[in-house]
């Protein structure tokens, strides 16, 4: 994993600016969609869903594997050479609320006319999801009802 994150010498304080230095580009979030979403591993199929060029989905996914967020995995199908499939690990399963969260917002305010292309359900009942925030007493809070403070940490 990278463990510099600094910007002119200083450690980045910003969460959000350490997650876009790792996830913070189109196609690298297309892959991860593709394998959080649709469970898509092989690279082959990773290009066939993406239309992404080689060596783009390879930078990616080598990217996503040193940080962490995937793993690597051989694999051979009889009369080929060994390959390997791309698997999330739990810190990438944790990015599907980031997801969820991009997916949400975009059913919302950048609807295509056919409608969403997946919808959050409940693998127990069915029932439509959504993301929220929630306290650490269990309760969904309104966006209007959320502020961000700075930590200690923060010195701007």
């Amino acid at each position: 994993m990278s463990s510099a994150h600094t910007t002119g010498g200083e450690e980045t304080v910003c969460s959000i600016a350490r997650t876009l230095e790792v996830v913070g580009d189109k196609w690298t979030l297309l892959v991860l969609r593709e394998a959080a979403l649709r469970g898509v591993t092989r690279f082959a199929d990773f290009r066939r869903e993406l239309g992404i060029a080689p060596d783009l989905l390879t930078g990616r996914l080598g990217s996503l594997v040193t940080e962490g967020i995937m793993e690597k995995r051989p694999y051979r199908e009889p009369g080929s050479r060994t390959r390997y499939s791309y698997h999330l690990t739990p810190a990438g399963e944790e990015l599907r609320l980031i997801l969820a969260a991009l997916q949400q917002w975009g059913d919302v305010h950048r609807t295509p006319a056919r409608g969403p292309g997946h919808l959050r359900r409940s693998g127990t009942g069915g029932r439509p999801v959504s993301v929220a925030f929630v306290d650490d007493a269990g309760t969904v809070l309104p966006l209007t009802e959320v502020e961000f403070t700075p930590s200690q940490r923060d010195t701007r």
